[in-house]
């Protein structure tokens, strides 16, 4: 579907069109099943046009001129960019959950309707939305992969909607989310709360109840973007979660004032420059200083402190800029957090995972409460403490750009800080008593991270890793070293001479500098 649409647009513009004809898809698909069921059922009373009956199954009613076939069939004429704009004004009319969501402008003149056409053709022979294809999910996984191929093809927009799967599973595996009420104050297209729910699923369908316990969380998000907004009422609308998604500006139009959350999770656009803050110096979220006018790092993240509950925990993604930063009163923020006993761990993240940026990135892990925990799961009291943890030689390049944390990654990682954060064994799994590692982990105190300035990069406090016994006598060494460095000489003259010969067979090496 991109292939046919690269052409003609660009990746931001044929997103929208791509997404929102497999959503109509995915619905039509649930639908129609829901539909034939019900016909075979009209001797028991069963009406298939009563769209009661497929909201009690929480499937979305599409009345008849939304229906797939009815698209299918006309996919050929001229007038087919209507019909679907139509189709999905009339399923926003009948599913008030949609309202203001899907795209309607498939009728605009730029779009060839043609392409349009062979779109819809190309997607009626693919299952999304049907009982077996919900099961596994199918939607989800396109919408994911949708999402991560714009995010890389749009480059430095893309990460305004889409933070790395990896990384969110990191953030969600450490704090892991099971109930209450979960918070993203840039909630992109919703990856953080999709993340939390499949978190609760496998951990359900580890503990025997085939995965069907319902996620006993309120999730509670906003977002600036409108467009990005769209996707993520979508996002979460095709996977049945129920959320609270606003819109607006974050910093300025806080539409969740009031919101205490037991998890915060987020990823900020780093280093934002012209976000208003010179409008909001007396905020009362400013508890710890004003941030700098020039630069929203720390204003999201006493945003974020304001609105943790007072068990409340939050995992969010920063350039690592503000671990060490001094500038405009940042590293005096930083100091009043830290000696306010917030910060619970540090997480240096390695290069080139998000499609963004290529600033590198860390993790700040904040907890209101660090005096311990509930009988069912004993916290150790970690106050005066901060967890560092140096995740930058983690990872596997997946192409030429991008790495990602592999799942061993995500499980050492956050099993060494629930390691450090619990006493003994957990009530669902195992964990090795913790110990500090030199080059990956280190517990610090506060007067270490005084004396280092209140710096919170990691690498300062976790040392280097323990060096091998080198038990080669140094003359052997010595003689093995230049033979190698011969080798590689001779073979670096082999290649000079043949590069000189390339060049002078095609006229060039006699040509003066």
């Amino acid at each position: 579907m991109a292939d046919a649409l690269r052409g003609s647009m660009d990746a931001a513009e044929y997103k929208h069109v791509v997404l929102g004809l497999i959503f109509l898809k995915y619905i039509s698909d649930a639908f129609e099943e829901q539909h034939a069921r019900l016909e075979a059922e009209r001797d028991q009373g069963a009406d298939p046009e009563d769209p009661d009956e497929y909201r009690a199954e929480n499937i979305f009613w599409v009345p008849p001129e939304a229906r797939w076939a009815h698209l299918k069939a006309q996919a050929k004429q001229p007038t087919i960019g209507q019909l679907v704009d139509d189709a999905m004004a009339a399923i926003e009319r009948d599913n008030p959950a949609l309202k203001g969501v899907l795209p309607k402008d498939y009728a605009r003149p730029a779009l060839d309707k043609q392409r349009l056409g062979q779109l819809i053709d190309l997607i009626s022979n693919i299952k999304v939305g049907d009982e077996e294809s919900r099961a596994k999910d199918v939607l989800g996984r396109v919408y994911e992969y949708f999402l991560s191929q714009f995010a890389s093809a749009e480059g430095k927009k893309g990460g305004e909607f889409y933070t790395p799967r990896c990384v969110v599973k990191l953030l969600v595996e450490m704090l892991e989310p099971y109930r209450g009420r979960v918070y993203d104050p840039c909630c992109g297209s919703a990856g953080m709360f999709v993340q939390s729910v499949e978190f609760i699923r496998a951990h359900a369908s580890g503990n025997g109840n085939g995965g069907k316990a319902k996620a006993d969380i309120s999730i509670y998000g906003q977002e600036s973007n409108y467009t990005t907004w769209r996707l993520a009422k979508m996002n979460l609308a095709i996977r049945g979660i129920d959320g609270q998604i606003a819109h607006g500006d974050t910093f300025h139009n806080d539409r969740f004032q009031d919101l205490k959350a037991d998890y915060i999770l987020a990823n900020p656009p780093f280093n934002v420059s012209d976000w208003g803050g010179e409008r909001l110096r007396d905020d009362k979220r400013w508890k710890y200083g004003v941030p700098p006018a020039g630069n929203a790092n720390f204003a999201w993240v006493q945003h974020i402190i304001h609105h943790l509950a007072p068990a409340g925990v939050a995992g969010f993604v920063l350039a690592n800029g503000s671990m060490s930063s001094n500038q405009s009163g940042e590293g005096e923020i930083r100091k009043n957090i830290i000696e306010a006993d917030l910060v619970d761990c540090m997480v240096a993240l390695p290069g080139q995972l998000f499609y963004s940026t290529q600033i590198p990135a860390c993790l700040w892990f904040l907890a209101r409460d660090r005096r311990g925990g509930s009988p069912t799961r004993p916290m150790r009291d970690r106050r005066g403490e901060i967890l560092f943890i140096d995740a930058r030689k983690m990872g596997r390049m997946v192409d030429r750009t991008h790495r990602e944390l592999t799942d061993d990654d995500i499980a050492r990682i956050a099993n060494t800080y629930h390691a450090w954060r619990t006493v003994g064994a957990r009530h669902d799994s195992p964990l090795p008593e913790y110990r500090d590692i030199p080059s990956f982990c280190k517990s610090a105190t506060l007067e270490e991270v005084r004396k280092h300035g209140y710096v919170l990069t990691p690498g300062r406090y976790v040392g280097a890793a323990e060096q091998e016994e080198d038990d080669e006598p140094f003359d052997q060494k010595m003689q093995r070293l230049v033979a190698q460095l011969r080798e590689q000489q001779a073979e670096a003259a082999k290649l000079d001479a043949a590069i000189a010969a390339n060049l002078k067979e095609l006229g060039f090496w006699e040509m003066k500098p």
